[in-house]
């Protein structure tokens, strides 16, 4: 019996031995699951992430751009804005944001937090004031108090507000993808286009910027390192940023995960399907062209890294009060 159970131990520590090393030798790293540690901002955070009273029409939230249900974004060419109005950029997701070193497209800001509180006050955006979101949330005794249980404090400010929603965004991790459980050995998960395409991915140099755990969103890169990249877009990336001329079309390269779900691609939004997106970065980054069996099985990889999507209730938001400002959604 001791003998037994001693071959069972080790063969369970061949076994995840064998799946430490599969993961460690590949340029791609399986994600963990979200460990949150204050449960309260989390929640709170996630109650602000979907109040449209943030914005100065009330109907635009963080979830409406970066939308949970559609793979953290909006699916959509670039976003829409107060007023009807065309947003500049393609929104990119959401999902696994708190592995990117940077957020937007030109990184202008250093971690979620910052982010969290750019597009309440963008007029383009959600058009509102931090000082006008500060006075909302404090018209509502049962934000008041939620506040006051995290914070210590009933006295809203905008850094209480962002602190929370960055906290809840940092959930949104989308662990247990085919792929990932490849990764961590079983090599079952994935069938031999898949695995083909895997191939293809690193064997052509994809993985010179799409590497890590996010399978990208750790560097900035040229769009358009082969060739030039043709687009009617007027944003030049981190040259905004930096204001050094070498920085123009740079961007910060997106995450690959869950890519199936978060098309169109690319910062314009012009690449509509994934096989067009592959064949474009192909050429101008690459200076390849794939054949329609290359990209077929490269594209088929790519699926495999969609993971599990935050599940959820959705939060009740506390009501409006006789001192709560109005929403403007016309004006």
């Amino acid at each position: 019996m001791i003998l037994r159970t001693l071959i069972v131990s080790l063969l369970s520590i061949g076994a995840v031995a064998a799946s430490t090393t599969t993961s460690a030798n590949e340029p791609i790293q399986p994600i963990k699951a979200a460990a949150p540690k204050n449960i309260g901002m989390v929640e709170l955070g996630k109650m602000l992430f979907f109040d449209p009273r943030l914005s100065k029409s009330g109907f635009i939230s963080c979830n409406s751009c970066h939308n949970l249900s559609m793979g953290g974004t909006d699916n959509i060419k670039t976003s829409i804005g107060h007023k009807w109005q065309q947003g500049p950029i393609n929104a990119p997701t959401v999902l696994n944001s708190s592995m990117m070193l940077a957020q937007f497209w030109d990184g202008r800001a250093k971690d979620l937090k910052e982010q969290a509180g750019g597009p309440i006050a963008n007029p383009g955006e959600m058009a509102f004031t931090h000082e006008l979101t500060v006075d909302v949330l404090r018209s509502m005794p049962q934000y008041r108090a939620r506040f006051k249980q995290v914070f210590g404090s009933d006295q809203v400010n905008i850094g209480m507000v962002t602190d929370a929603i960055a906290a809840f965004e940092e959930t949104l991790v989308t662990p247990d993808s085919r792929f990932d459980k490849w990764l961590k050995g079983d090599k079952k998960a994935l069938n031999q286009t898949e695995l083909d395409g895997y191939k293809l991915f690193k064997d052509n140099g994809c993985t010179s910027c799409h590497y890590g755990t996010a399978v990208g969103g750790t560097s900035f890169q040229k769009m358009g390192v082969r060739e030039p990249y043709k687009t009617s877009s007027k944003e030049e990336g981190r040259i905004g940023v930096t204001g050094k001329a070498a920085d123009r079309f740079v961007f910060k390269v997106p995450t690959l995960r869950n890519v199936e779900l978060t098309y169109p691609y690319f910062h314009d939004g012009a690449a509509e399907t994934l096989e067009e997106a592959v064949d474009v970065m192909g050429r101008i980054q690459l200076g390849r062209d794939f054949s329609k069996e290359e990209n077929a099985k490269i594209v088929a990889f790519l699926k495999t890294l969609t993971g599990k999507q935050p599940d959820f209730k959705l939060p009740i938001l506390p009501p409006s009060t006789n001192e709560t400002p109005r929403p403007k959604p016309f004006g």
